[in-house]
């Protein structure tokens, strides 16, 4: 698939966004003004840029709104729905915990649940599409799941302000969360690798397997089109296994290793920022090889 740069930043500040408003929405009650504002903040921010992105994305944008009208059906609609929903949460609760409202966790907390639900229908996006054999797995979901909420815990140890993001235990946490979603996206690539276009073949497309090899008469098309430029992007193996290498180093490796250190020397926001920007280049990197190593099954008429 054509691994569009407005779809990588949509999946990417998005899910980092509602990542970190999950852990938001969870544990800031106590927070001072200043946390409230800047946790709250980062994660609307980054959430709104992500769904912005995705609506370039489209071939009409001033059309987006319908989107939101086939949520019956839709994992696309009701994540449109979803995300707003808990951004909206998001800002209610940073002003109940403002005026020090008794209500605040309880805001959090279903904030905290809208944000992990738009996380899963986004991944759900990709993962019902049976037609791209490499999205079609019960892992997808898990891998959007994981790395929202690593990114999610790493740009929340830099959130100053609130006691639970300071702590040492939360950023253990973080690091342990960043582990098990690399080792997540590992396995992913391995499914990869085994499954590539999946099972599907000319022959079990067009039923006529019985009768030998099915060849092409003419070419589908003489010129460039749309499923071409969408859906037959091909990336060389040797160029995504150096892909997969630095996303790793960056993503986990790095981030890892500068949050530890500042649990080691007791300065866990300031260390965290720069851990969770190598965080999301390595996922912003992981999430690039997610569309550009996935083939449409419309490819075999190619």
């Amino acid at each position: 698939m054509h691994p569009a740069l407005s779809i990588i930043l949509f999946t990417t500040l998005s899910g980092a966004g509602l990542g970190l408003g999950l852990w938001f929405g969870v544990a800031s009650y106590g927070a001072n003004n200043a946390g409230t504002v800047i946790g709250a903040g980062t994660a609307i921010l980054l959430s709104s840029i992500g769904l912005v992105c995705s609506v370039f994305h489209l071939r009409r944008p001033l059309r987006a709104w319908r989107a939101l009208s086939q949520w019956r059906s839709s994992w696309l609609s009701r994540e449109g729905i979803l995300a707003p929903t808990a951004l909206f949460l998001l800002f209610v609760q940073a002003g109940a915990l403002w005026l020090e409202s008794p209500f605040a966790p309880w805001l959090g907390l279903t904030a905290a649940l809208l944000c992990l639900a738009a996380i899963l229908a986004t991944s759900m996006i990709y993962a019902q599409i049976r037609a791209v054999a490499a999205w079609c797995t019960p892992l997808t979901p898990f891998l959007f799941i994981a790395f929202a909420a690593a990114a999610g815990a790493f740009l929340a140890c830099a959130v100053p302000g609130v006691p639970v993001f300071g702590s040492k235990g939360f950023a253990v946490a973080a690091i342990a969360l960043n582990i098990a979603a690399w080792i997540l996206q590992y396995s992913w690539w391995r499914r990869l690798d085994r499954v590539g276009t999946g099972t599907s073949t000319p022959e079990t497309a067009t039923g006529l397997g019985q009768m030998g090899q099915v060849r092409l008469l003419e070419p589908p098309h003489t010129g460039t089109n749309y499923l071409l430029d969408e859906m037959g992007y091909v990336v060389a193996r040797r160029h995504a296994a150096k892909l997969r290498l630095i996303a790793l180093i960056l993503g986990c490796g790095f981030a890892i290793l500068l949050l530890a250190v500042g649990i080691a020397v007791g300065h866990v926001p300031a260390f965290a920022i720069f851990a969770a920007l190598l965080q999301l280049a390595g996922t912003g990197i992981a999430r690039w090889l997610f569309f550009a190593q996935a083939r449409h099954a419309v490819t075999l008429y190619y």
